[in-house]
């Protein structure tokens, strides 16, 4: 099965993107950059939550071009957002459900796995509310699996928990990473995470899309938020380094 092809452009706010990029069929291709370089504008582009003009293709179909763009509730595609976004509503098992009807139908099977993977089982019961929110980020990956996506897009998805959840639930990303047999794209700021999860890496940086395998000091820097560089720059005038040299 070929993977992800996308070629999109258009201007979002002050950020003018003119993105093209190839990803595999099977893996994680991580999508870094400053804040505020369009990560996330550009993930809901290809989930066709918003609208750029260009091409988006996905295991040979067809999501966007210049005569065709199919809705977002018809692509076959799992989305997992900052937040868990779960429905208040309903248990976990029910909230997982809810995502497999979107794909058709509920396969026992694909559910017992998919519970299994996750180690859902103690919480299929529960009432979403009193969930942690690594429990919460990783029902919200069941249901984006349940949904039998052709593409998995992740928007941060550790970006909001602590790090406790977040040295929780990595391990789990790490495990669906060895077992997943499909295209990733996964986007982080965070060195640590993309360090252990992802295949390759794309850096966002002027509104293009360019290789960035293990970016150099300059880019790296870029991608560390204040309270990172703050901490960067102490250690710096600790270690005796002139800032002015």
């Amino acid at each position: 099965m070929s993977g992800v092809a996308v070629r999109l452009k258009g201007r979002v706010g002050p950020v003018a993107l003119n993105v093209a990029f190839e990803a595999p069929a099977v893996g994680i291709t991580a999508l870094t950059g400053p804040s505020g370089s369009g990560k996330t504008s550009l993930v809901r582009a290809i989930a066709g939550l918003l609208r750029l003009e260009g091409e988006v293709r996905v295991g040979g179909a067809v999501w966007q071009d210049g005569r065709t763009f199919v809705p977002t509730h018809r692509r076959a595609l799992g989305y997992v957002f900052q937040e868990a976004s779960l429905l208040p509503h309903l248990s976990v098992r029910e909230n997982l459900i809810y995502g497999a009807r979107r794909s058709g139908g509920v396969d026992p099977a694909t559910l017992d796995e998919t519970v299994a993977l996750l180690r859902l089982e103690p919480l299929l019961a529960r009432g979403v509310g009193a969930l942690s929110g690594g429990e919460r980020q990783r029902v919200a990956l069941g249901r984006a699996l349940l949904a039998r996506p052709r593409l998995l897009l992740m928007d941060e998805p550790l970006s909001s928990l602590d790090a406790a959840a977040k040295a929780e639930i990595l391990p789990y990303l790490e495990s669906l990473h060895r077992s997943l047999a499909l295209p990733v794209i996964y986007v982080s700021h965070a060195r640590d995470e993309i360090d252990r999860l992802a295949d390759r890496v794309l850096m966002l940086r002027d509104g293009h899309v360019e290789p960035a395998g293990r970016p150099d000091a300059e880019a790296r820097l870029a991608t560390l938020g204040g309270p990172e560089r703050d901490r960067l720059a102490l250690a710096a005038l600790r270690a005796g380094l002139d800032p002015d040299a």
